[in-house]
């Protein structure tokens, strides 16, 4: 099968293209270009430079001899238009997926795509599904992951310094976690044995709440790491994200998006495919050594998930 690949170079397409190229399957890889391109060249797979996320390159032909794709959007969060851009890249996936002869794509989308409203990060999931369905021809699995286990990360510090994981979403709350790894194996499987279903979800993540995430990270640690519970509605906490780490449109936008998770409208069913990859694993053998490797030279910058880690900070710790 001839395959066309969407961020072939990122932390997914990169994965997906090497697993794809070891099966047999010719890749057509969509790249800006560099290093991880060329990398993936000496492997076998076809360039194309390009990005639909930037509107570049000659993107009306990437598909014209492709059999299949592969479809992500990347995920912006900082000084771009978060709003508005999936429904940007959705229009211009549809505009050269529809005249293609390609025939099956797997979309990665995210948790909660199928929920329309106000949603934060979610809500521009559920306009991607929307408009890649208008593709009559082309039989599509949307392809719903959990948050990253790799972003994790984000909280390394706040950990090394603290002892402790500060965020917005409830104590009691189960949300789905996934490894990237784990993301690029089901994707390719789906391209060795695809239903023939018009349209499909499937649901890749594995579900822990806040403190259990941070009970696991104590025993591979071997010292306490509590939870802290950011309250969004708390006047403290959005003043003082307001006047040191974002705008107030990316505040309604993260409020948004720990709400719909916090009263549960967005949440995964519960059957779901069984992943290799578990929270104890992950941590052990990736967050850990980030933890304890020694801090570099210079001060990094404080973020508002390392103040909502701090000791003297408003928001209520929970105990692993």
């Amino acid at each position: 099968m001839r395959i066309a690949v969407v961020g072939a170079t990122g932390r997914i397409g990169a994965k997906l293209t090497e697993n794809l190229l070891a099966k047999g399957h010719s890749v057509k890889a969509l790249s800006r270009g560099g290093p991880a391109l060329d990398a993936l060249v000496a492997k076998g797979a076809e360039p194309f430079l390009g990005s639909f996320d930037a509107g570049a390159g000659e993107l009306s032909t990437f598909f014209e001899d492709a059999d299949a794709a592969f479809l992500m959007v990347k995920t912006i969060w900082e000084g771009e238009d978060f709003h508005g851009h999936y429904p940007t890249v959705a229009l211009r996936f549809f505009d050269a997926l529809r005249d293609s002869p390609v025939k099956f794509a797997v979309s990665l989308t995210g948790m909660g795509s199928e929920v329309s409203g106000n949603t934060g990060h979610f809500q521009g999931f559920h306009i991607l599904d929307q408009i890649l369905n208008r593709l009559r021809d082309i039989n599509l699995v949307h392809l719903q992951g959990g948050w990253f286990m790799e972003d994790l990360s984000r909280w390394t510090d706040s950990i090394a310094q603290y002892d402790r994981i500060g965020w917005s979403l409830h104590p009691n709350v189960k949300a789905p976690w996934v490894a990237i790894q784990d993301i690029a194996d089901f994707a390719a499987k789906e391209f060795d044995t695809p239903t023939g279903q018009r349209r499909s979800v499937k649901q890749l993540g594995i579900d822990y709440t806040m403190p259990e995430i941070a009970t696991i990270i104590s025993r591979a640690l071997g010292r306490e790491v509590d939870y802290r519970f950011v309250d969004t509605s708390d006047q403290e906490v959005e003043t003082v994200f307001r006047e040191r780490f974002g705008t107030f449109d990316r505040w309604v936008y993260d409020k948004n998006t720990s709400a719909a998770l916090n009263d549960g409208r967005v949440k995964f069913r519960d059957d779901r495919p069984a992943l290799p990859t578990t929270m104890e694993e992950f941590v052990k053998d990736t967050l850990r050594p980030l933890v304890e490797k020694p801090p570099t030279e210079g001060i990094r910058s404080e973020t508002f998930l390392t103040w909502s880690s701090q000791t003297s900070s408003s928001p209520t710790a929970t105990k692993a």
